[in-house]
């Protein structure tokens, strides 16, 4: 487990002799994904391969620098709280979406009670429930409401992507997606490609690359082959071992940590001990250098950076002590137990290496791990429905609000979207947290928050991982905190 799979190396040479070289187009560049995006409705499901090509397609409210400081999009200034719970956000004069559609205060509003209904059931929920309503002043002037105190508002409209409120409607809207942004939809050949073009009619700065192309390859050998056969500009997760390898690397301190969540209401997992001896049975020390080549950190027992509102420093990672773990599991009555952990391919980093790792660590102390490994959008169905998730699923998030409440109200709390726990002093804390406007005190409440989980085990947390990508050599770009793929920031010599 400290050392590359024997077959890693062979599975990359193979690929790359079935990947024939092609010539760089002056006019476009092409991206190579883990994952085929299940939709490119922007507001529905919680998909990274979405994103990666729709944040080219859509816009937002506000933007943050590549360093991560927040700042006005299609607002025109940044939005001013007028009391409590009301929000006025000004909007940029002259923006149409691409259909002809124009910009203004019925799209915003649109938009936002779009995503908040209930009934659309979208997937990033987590990241807009305090967002109570939205109305319009005039075509240029809208006011957001929220449940309560919101002090991160400005962070979430910075996530929440405005849609055209007619052609949204449309029954070909999730397969042809229309925005505002620096790039339209092309094309879309399911199971090949994604093509979009440069907006010719853009109203902020025009981007320098014409056309982007984006692949779908789950097996990282063969998007390394792909790059190095000049056939991608870009590849995402690229291995850590081949980093030397490559025409050019781009490495950056990311925003996600893989975890495990553990059901704590049913199966092995309910009882607390066993979620416990689980933490104790993995050296994630070694899964950072071994899996990650050092491209990785162990994660300090929360799902938050350091860099994060709400990270406990006091709280550290459950040590690698398998005695300890085999001890709890014989107390428990759990020896021997088998606990079903389901995972997908392709989508993160070594996701397959890391659960097939875990399940090792596990079986090592007396588990049986039963691992089974998804195609992305069934393991997205089994991700966000608490009966078909199992005892114990692999997941990456990234928490791009930068801020305890995006994390804590998708996976901490009772009820949310990846929660396995009915636990209410848990969802009282994040609640509570949730609209205190005093940051010394939310911080206090977060600070309880994280030790309650850390102690209750409700997850077996494992690393904080880099962004690797792999570049080719006329691509320029240097990668951004919040792992988006901005095209507009990419130049091509």
């Amino acid at each position: 487990m400290h050392h590359i799979r024997p077959t890693l190396f062979v599975v990359m040479m193979c690929a790359l002799m079935l990947v024939l070289p092609v010539s760089a187009l002056a006019e476009g560049v092409t991206i190579a994904l883990g994952s085929e995006p299940t939709t490119l409705d922007p507001q529905l499901r919680e998909d990274g391969g979405e994103r990666a090509v729709n944040d080219n397609i859509y816009e937002t409210l506000m933007v943050r620098t590549p360093d991560g400081k927040l700042m006005p999009g299609l607002a025109a200034e940044t939005p001013t709280l007028l009391d409590p719970q009301t929000w006025q956000v000004k909007l940029r004069p002259g923006i149409v979406f691409h259909n002809g559609e124009p910009f203004n205060a019925d799209a915003v509003v649109f938009s936002i009670k779009r995503l908040i209904d209930p009934k659309f059931n979208s997937e990033q929920i987590s990241f807009f429930n305090t967002i109570k309503d939205a109305a319009k002043i005039d075509d240029l002037t809208v006011t957001i409401q929220t449940d309560g105190p919101d002090p991160i508002l400005l962070s979430r409209l910075y996530w929440l992507k405005m849609v055209p409120p007619t052609y949204a409607g449309d029954a070909g809207f999730a397969e042809a997606p229309v925005g505002t942004g620096p790039y339209k939809f092309s094309g879309w050949k399911r199971g090949q490609n994604i093509v979009l073009e440069r907006n010719q009619a853009y109203w902020g700065e025009t981007p320098a690359i014409e056309k982007v192309t984006y692949r779908f390859v789950e097996e990282p050998g063969t998007r390394l082959a792909g790059l190095m056969a000049g056939e991608f500009d870009l590849i995402t997760n690229l291995l850590p071992e081949f980093t030397q390898q490559v025409p050019q690397a781009v490495n950056i301190l990311g925003l996600e940590h893989p975890i495990i969540i553990l059901n704590a209401d049913g199966g092995p997992t309910q009882d607390v001990r066993v979620r416990q001896a689980l933490n104790y049975a993995v050296d994630k020390q070694a899964l950072a250098e071994g899996l990650f080549e050092g491209y990785a950190q162990v994660a300090q027992g929360q799902l938050l950076s350091p860099s994060f509102f709400g990270f406990n420093p006091d709280v550290k990672a459950y040590p690698y002590d398998p005695d300890k773990a085999a001890a709890l599991l014989k107390e428990a009555g759990a020896q021997g137990a088998t606990v079903e952990l389901i995972g997908t391919a392709g989508r993160w980093l070594k996701d397959r290496e890391l659960v097939e790792a875990v399940a090792a660590y596990w079986d090592a102390v007396g588990i049986k791990a039963k691992v089974r490994i998804f195609e992305f959008n069934e393991y997205l169905n089994r991700l966000f429905d608490r009966q078909t998730r199992g005892d114990a699923i692999f997941v990456v998030s990234s928490n791009e609000l930068l801020d305890a409440d995006k994390s804590f109200s998708a996976y901490y709390k009772s009820g949310g979207i990846g929660s396995s726990n009915t636990d209410a002093d848990l969802a009282a804390l994040i609640d509570q947290a949730r609209t205190e406007t005093d940051p010394d005190k939310r911080l206090a409440l977060y600070h309880q928050a994280v030790q309650l989980a850390h102690d209750q085990a409700y997850f077996l947390w494992l690393l904080n991982i880099e962004d690797i990508y792999g570049l080719s050599e006329r691509l320029q770009w240097k990668g951004r905190v919040d792992a988006k793929l901005l095209v507009s920031e990419m130049q091509v010599q």
